[in-house]
C-alpha cells in the first residue's frame, strides 16, 4: 500500500437545531427532574436517545402515552397542530424542541393555504417533518416522494400551485423535482428562502469535495436519520467507489479497507463528534492515521432554547 489517509469533512455532526434539541432535554432534565418525556425520538441518532434515556428522559410514540400533567419535550423533527391539542387535554407542560427551520416551514404551509394554494411537499413518505408539516394543511398538501411522482400530480388549479421541501433531502434531488414541477407546471410558486436546511447543504458540499478523492467514505449516523442517508447517497453520486453508513466503528466492516489508500469520514447532523473520534482510532489502529480535514464552509449558527424552558431556567434557584 501506498500512503494511507482519512479525508475528514467539515462541517459534520451536530448541527444547531439538533444542538438546541439535546440541549433541551438536558436542560428540561435539570429543571423538572426524572422523567421527562419526549414524543418520538429527540433526533435520529440511537446513541444520543441511548444517552439521554440514562439521564432520566422517556422517550414515547404519541402525547397519550405521557402521564396527565408531566412535562413532554416535543423532538426536532416538528408535529401537526393535533399534538398540541392531545398535550392540551392531558395538561402536559410541552417543551417545543422543533429546529426553527422546520418551523418555518411550517409556517410556509400555513400562509400557502390560507392563500388557497395547492402545495406540493417534496418528502419522504412517513417522515416525522412530512407527517408534521402536512398536519399543519391536510387538504391542501400533496406528496410528492421523488420525481417519478411528478407526472402523477393533480390539482386544482395550475396558477395556483406552491412547492415546500422536506429540510434533510439531498440537494440536487430536490431540485430535480423542484424542475419537473415547473415543466409541469410553470407558474408554480416556491418559498421565499431554500427549505433545505443549511446544515444539510453544507455537509453534502463537504462530503462531495473529500468523495472525488476516496475509495472509500464512511458517514457516521443512524438509518433513521434522513440527512445521513442522503450524506451516503450524495458520496455515492460525487465519486466514491463505495459509500456505508454506520452508527459507530464497531459497525465498519474491515474488508471494505481492501485496495483503499484513501478513507472519507463524515457524519449526520444529528451525530456527536466522540462517534467520529472512534471512527478514526479505529482507522488509525490499521494504518489509516494521517488525517486532513476538508473544511466547506464555516458554520456559526447558534439557536437560543425553547423560550418557555428559557422561562423556567430563569426562575429555578
Amino acid at each position: 500500500m501506498g500512503s494511507r489517509r482519512v479525508l475528514l469533512a467539515k462541517p459534520r455532526g451536530y448541527c444547531a437545531g439538533v444542538d438546541r434539541a439535546v440541549q433541551t432535554v438536558e436542560r428540561a432534565l435539570e429543571v423538572y427532574g426524572a422523567p421527562v418525556y419526549v414524543r418520538k425520538q429527540i433526533v435520529h441518532n440511537a446513541h444520543v436517545v441511548r444517552r439521554l434515556e440514562s439521564l432520566g428522559a422517556v422517550f414515547v410514540e404519541e402525547a397519550d402515552e405521557v402521564p396527565v400533567g408531566a412535562t413532554c419535550v416535543l423532538s426536532a423533527h416538528g408535529v401537526a397542530p393535533t399534538v398540541y391539542d392531545e398535550a392540551a387535554a392531558r395538561s402536559l407542560r410541552v417543551i417545543d424542541a422543533t429546529c426553527p427551520l422546520v418551523t418555518k416551514v411550517h409556517v410556509e404551509a400555513r400562509r400557502f393555504a390560507e392563500d388557497d394554494y395547492d402545495i406540493l411537499l417534496i418528502g419522504h413518505e412517513g417522515h416525522e417533518e412530512v407527517v408534521g408539516t402536512t398536519g399543519e394543511a391536510p387538504a391542501h398538501i400533496r406528496l410528492v416522494d421523488g420525481v417519478a411522482d411528478v407526472s402523477a400530480v393533480s390539482v386544482r388549479d395550475p396558477s395556483r400551485v406552491a412547492y415546500l421541501s422536506q429540510t434533510t433531502l439531498s440537494v440536487d434531488e430536490t431540485n430535480s423535482v423542484v424542475d419537473a414541477l415547473r415543466t409541469r407546471f410553470p407558474l408554480l410558486q416556491g418559498p421565499p428562502s431554500d427549505d433545505i436546511c443549511y446544515a444539510t447543504q453544507n455537509r453534502q458540499t463537504a462530503v462531495k469535495e473529500i468523495a472525488a478523492s476516496s475509495e472509500l467514505v464512511l458517514v457516521v449516523g443512524s438509518r433513521n436519520s434522513s440527512n445521513s442517508v442522503r450524506l451516503v447517497e450524495v458520496a455515492r453520486d460525487a465519486g466514491a467507489a463505495a459509500a456505508y453508513l454506520v452508527d459507530d466503528a464497531s459497525q465498519i466492516d474491515a474488508d471494505w479497507l481492501s485496495g483503499v489508500e484513501t478513507v472519507g469520514v463524515t457524519s449526520g447532523a444529528s451525530v456527536p463528534e466522540d462517534l467520529v473520534a472512534d471512527v478514526l482510532n479505529w482507522l488509525a489502529l490499521r494504518g489509516y492515521g494521517d488525517v486532513t480535514e476538508v473544511n466547506a464552509a464555516e458554520e456559526h449558527l447558534l439557536f437560543a432554547l425553547p423560550q418557555e424552558l428559557r422561562r423556567d431556567l430563569r426562575a429555578a434557584p
